[in-house]
């Protein structure tokens, strides 16, 4: 079998790769491009499991690739393939050359805060990409299972009543990242309407853990208190709104989650993947502190908060649960734990 993971050198993509690796029996591919930050990758690459196909030598044709790619892949490693889901060329050449039997597509423009930076650039990457990877597979004539990463965000304005939130719920997204992927959502359902490819979206609420980015509150949060630590700033940790309320699950436990819902999900359904349970911000800080011996101020930074926030998001995920058996298995403190330390060895 062989799976393509677009965004793989993100902290939820090096662990899909990594998970899958482990299962054996499967060719991993992953796409990166030109700028990629390879950090994710690095335990891999010391593992000696990791092939970027065309290296010191760009791919110009998707010949050239295929002819890469023939040369054989190797056990156990994941194959990076140079791809940039903005380039509906780069795409058709990834596609026809590996011939995915599944697809994660995870590549996107994932921070909330930066859409409202930049939300013409997010509705691209994430609305545009997704056109590119759907049409390359379109042409390539393949039909292989694919997963669309969507977010909690896309439910956005929710009323007290519709805690916890389940697949019906009405879409109200509060950002250009959340409306961006409503139309993800979108054009997954019609083109499995229109052409009949076998896509299937979930809707994940949020997962953390080593290598979430630091723009991410769990992981500025932690690095904040990692650099306190080593007294590379004052012990004043600054956070946004504290009252905030997320479904915090743990990536490793989100990636068995991405190859069930492939392995048992229907085409064409969506499916709530998070663990059910709602904590503040102000709880979490309040965790992460538990584990320091520094004495550290907790501020309210104003640059920090959302001209528009969601306030509760908190999953339902009944239904992928009953389909799939699918439950959480690692603790909310661990997670806190492993990405503490995991900034504790970088500052």
């Amino acid at each position: 079998m062989r799976v393509l993971i677009t965004g793989v050198t993100g902290m939820t993509g090096s662990h899909l790769a990594e998970y899958l690796l482990e299962m054996g029996g499967i060719e991993v591919f992953g796409t990166y491009r030109w700028r990629s930050r390879m950090d994710n990758l690095e335990g891999l690459r010391r593992a000696g499991r990791l092939r970027v196909i065309g290296d010191n030598s760009p791919v110009a044709s998707k010949g050239a690739l295929e002819s890469l790619l023939n040369q054989g892949t190797e056990p156990a490693s994941l194959h990076l393939v140079e791809g940039d889901i903005t380039d509906a060329f780069s795409m058709k050449r990834v596609i026809a050359a590996v011939k995915p039997d599944r697809i994660f597509h995870l590549a996107a423009q994932s921070y909330v805060p930066g859409s409202w930076s930049a939300p013409a650039e997010t509705l691209h990457r994430n609305i545009i990409g997704q056109v590119n990877l759907l049409e390359a597979v379109r042409e390539a004539e393949l039909d292989p299972l694919i997963h669309i990463a969507g977010s909690s965000e896309e439910y956005g304005y929710v009323l007290p009543e519709e805690l916890p939130v389940k697949e019906s719920n009405p879409l109200r997204p509060m950002s250009p990242y959340g409306v961006s992927k409503v139309a993800q959502e979108m054009l997954a359902l019609q083109y499995f309407k229109s052409y009949g490819m076998k896509t299937i979206v979930t809707r994940g609420f949020n997962h953390e853990g080593p290598r979430r980015g630091e723009v991410f509150v769990t992981s500025n949060m932690a690095k904040q208190i990692a650099e306190i630590e080593k007294g590379l700033k004052p012990a004043v940790l600054y956070a946004g709104d504290l009252s905030s309320m997320r479904d915090w699950s743990d990536v490793r436990d989100f990636v068995r989650a991405y190859w069930l819902v492939l392995e048992r999900g229907v085409p064409g359904e969506v499916y709530n993947i998070g663990s059910g349970v709602a904590r503040k911000v102000s709880e979490m800080i309040d965790m992460l502190l538990s584990m320091t011996d520094a004495n550290i101020e907790v501020r309210v930074d104003p640059a920090r908060l959302r001209p528009s926030d969601v306030k509760v998001l908190v999953a339902d995920a009944t239904k992928f649960r009953d389909l799939t058996g699918w439950e959480p298995q690692i603790p909310f403190e661990k997670t806190m734990k492993d990405l503490l330390d995991y900034w504790r060895e970088r500052v």
